[in-house]
């Protein structure tokens, strides 16, 4: 497996391919006799997957002098995807903060490699340079969420980690987006 190409520059917008540390997700809120509840998710890293693009053109407009007569060029939020700590993966533990057991990955044989060499759809490896505290990573692609785009503008100087540079950020969304359009066979009848 090839290192991960990253830059620890900062970039005053959001792009695609940044990793945030300790990003929040509302899991759900409810509210029974006045008592309101908000159960949230804390991902210790997490990667922007949506379009570099469409972050572009939200930051561009939102921060244009005159503001445009129109919005719809903002966006609402940013999907994400968490990355877990691949020794947790191997061992099928790294849901497990979320009250799930995942299956056991064998690190050194052919399931491990097959992960390692990104041929498992449902997760991407990374290996992130020395300069960079981060432990050999998955994504977990069946896992993505969403934030509000201004909740990660907020975090970004104090949670940003790095970011993939362009080729990597692009084959980690071919990937997701590959995963996300798979299609579901329906089980044989018996």
């Amino acid at each position: 497996m090839q290192q991960t190409r990253v830059s620890q520059t900062e970039e005053e917008r959001i792009l695609q391919g940044d990793i945030f540390r300790d990003v929040d997700y509302v899991e759900r809120v409810s509210e029974e006799a006045g008592i309101i509840e908000v159960s949230r998710i804390v991902f210790p890293l997490a990667i922007v997957l949506t379009q570099d693009c469409d972050l572009a053109q939200d930051y561009i407009f939102r921060h244009t002098e005159p503001p445009p007569s129109t919005q719809d060029k903002w966006l609402i939020s940013v999907l994400m995807a968490p990355i877990y700590n691949a020794e947790h993966v191997y061992r099928g533990e790294h849901l497990n903060d979320l009250g799930i057991k995942a299956e056991l990955i064998s690190k050194n044989k052919s399931p491990g490699m097959f992960l390692r060499n990104n041929e498992r759809p449902r997760y991407h490896y990374l290996e992130f340079p020395a300069e960079i505290p981060i432990v050999a990573s998955v994504i977990d692609f069946k896992h993505y969420f969403s934030v509000h785009v201004e909740y990660l503008r907020q975090i970004k100087p104090t949670r940003f980690v790095c970011t993939l540079s362009p080729l990597y950020r692009e084959d980690v969304c071919q990937r997701f987006a590959t995963y996300l359009s798979r299609i579901g066979l329906p089980d044989a009848l018996v």
